[in-house]
């Protein structure tokens, strides 16, 4: 199974949350934490919700809190694809 993606993840996250006002999402944003990025925690737990379902996966409950920039997330959304393969 190949990789999630941060393109995915950001597409998903745009679908679910929209855009904020003037944060550059093109960048290297990997290591930025998800409110600095205009997502809350709502917007995060319908993001995780949709790449569950859509993904055949679970991830733990403590995700959306735990997992504060989109490496932190990717990572455990990789984690869960790879032993779910």
């Amino acid at each position: 199974m190949a990789e999630f993606s941060i393109e995915t993840l950001l597409q998903l996250l745009k679908e679910s949350a929209g855009e904020e006002e003037g944060v550059d999402l093109s960048g290297d944003i990997m290591d930025s934490d998800f409110e600095l990025l205009g997502y809350d925690s709502l917007a995060m737990f319908n993001t995780v919700s949709r790449i569950e379902r859509e993904n055949g996966i679970q991830l733990p409950d403590s995700v959306v809190a735990d997992a504060r920039t989109p490496r932190a997330l990717l990572n455990e959304i990789n984690t869960r694809l790879r032993s779910n393969a």
